[in-house]
């Protein structure tokens, strides 16, 4: 697995698109600490950013690689080496790629301005922590759907479909139902309901990490009260923990079980 994912890390690593998607995060977030001039405002604008476009990349990627690298795979399969060895290399070689390029575009501007003296050290590190977690997510399950879906076409619709309904549909969803059942103790809903997407999830995190809970609305006491108590941290960090587990083991699964 190593060797793996060795081959499938640097072969990314001088990909375009790697220093493309660096020299994305550098500028923007050089943008907005030159024209804010205020770290704390810059992180907020950096998340809004980050938890639409680090799912969105990560699941565009991980479909594309797969796609494009299936001749590789079937070759590798025909070698006396273990299946979960293949796709968890390539699969780490992908995440851990793009992991570095988002890391090093974040961190580089951040780290002139001064971060590493400055009290917004913490929420800049939750702020990493989030895109890491987002990225390690949707590149797990664009590999599970792709593993899946022989058809491309399929495989790169619905995969645009998963990332569209978590970053935009379930929000208008929660809302909906928060609407119709307003009469109704909601509590326990809400933050099932947030638990169950890691976009949202990530969101509050940051949110409430940067002391800025009023601003989501009605469920805001909510969650301040249970995410932001230590405990609640932990569990939280700990779901979106899974949220990379089970596709990553539902993945190995199917590609052991699938005739190539």
């Amino acid at each position: 697995m190593i060797k793996i994912f060795k081959y499938s890390f640097f072969d990314l690593m001088r990909s375009r698109w790697s220093l493309i998607y660096f020299l994305f995060f550098a500028i923007t977030a050089a943008a907005l600490l030159y024209l804010s001039n205020d770290v704390s405002r810059a992180i907020i604008s950096l998340m809004n950013i980050i938890i639409i476009l680090c799912p969105l990349i990560g699941t565009m990627f991980g479909v594309m690689y797969y796609y494009n690298s299936r001749e590789f795979v079937e070759l590798l399969l025909a070698q006396p080496i273990k299946r979960r060895s293949i796709f968890l290399g390539q699969y780490l070689g992908l995440t851990v790629s793009l992991l570095l390029s988002f890391v090093a575009g974040m961190g580089l501007p951040f780290i002139f301005y001064g971060i590493l003296a400055s009290p917004e050290l913490s929420n800049f590190l939750v702020l990493l922590l989030t895109g890491g977690l987002l990225t390690f997510t949707f590149v797990a399950l664009a590999f599970l759907i792709a593993v899946k879906n022989e058809n491309k076409i399929k495989g790169f619709g619905f995969a645009i479909v998963v990332w569209l309904f978590m970053a935009v549909l379930y929000d208008g969803l929660f809302l909906l139902s928060l609407f119709i059942f307003e009469d109704y103790p909601l509590d326990k809903f809400s933050l099932a309901m947030t638990v169950l997407n890691p976009i949202d999830l990530s969101r509050i995190l940051i949110m409430l990490q940067l002391d800025i809970s009023a601003l989501l609305g009605y469920t805001g006491a909510v969650f301040n009260k249970f995410f932001g108590t230590s405990l609640g941290f932990i569990i939280s960090l700990a779901c979106a923990l899974l949220w990379i587990v089970v596709p990553t083991i539902s993945m190995v699964r199917v590609a052991r079980r699938k005739d190539f």
